[in-house]
């Protein structure tokens, strides 16, 4: 079966989903700018499996790279989370009315 190129919510969820990629998203959104070794340190984590992870992020637009020498640094790419929070906007009115209905409801039953 022949899967289709993930639409960009899909791909953010994807590469968010993992914690240990998470993990390292915030630690690069929480840094200006931070290279590999340093992601690396005291994480637990292989310099290799920080770099697959990085790899990830950065194909579902969540960071971006810049590399200087042999050093390559990351930063985060926050316009990357736009098309999860746009997604969470569109059902965030089905659930904000939802919720509304029921503490009307709630507020009938017990005043």
């Amino acid at each position: 079966m022949i899967e289709a190129a993930p639409n960009p919510v899909t791909a953010v969820m994807r590469a968010l989903a993992d914690p240990t990629r998470r993990a390292v998203f915030e630690r690069v959104f929480d840094s200006k700018e931070i290279s590999v070794a340093e992601l690396t340190r005291g994480s637990g984590v292989t310099q290799g499996a920080i770099s697959q992870h990085l790899k990830s992020l950065k194909q579902a637009g969540l960071v971006a790279e810049r590399a200087e020498g042999r050093n390559v640094y990351y930063r985060a790419a926050p316009q990357g989370l736009e098309p999860l929070v746009t997604w969470i906007d569109h059902y965030g009115v089905f659930w904000r009315e939802r919720l509304q209905n029921l503490r009307d409801l709630l507020k009938e039953i017990d005043p």
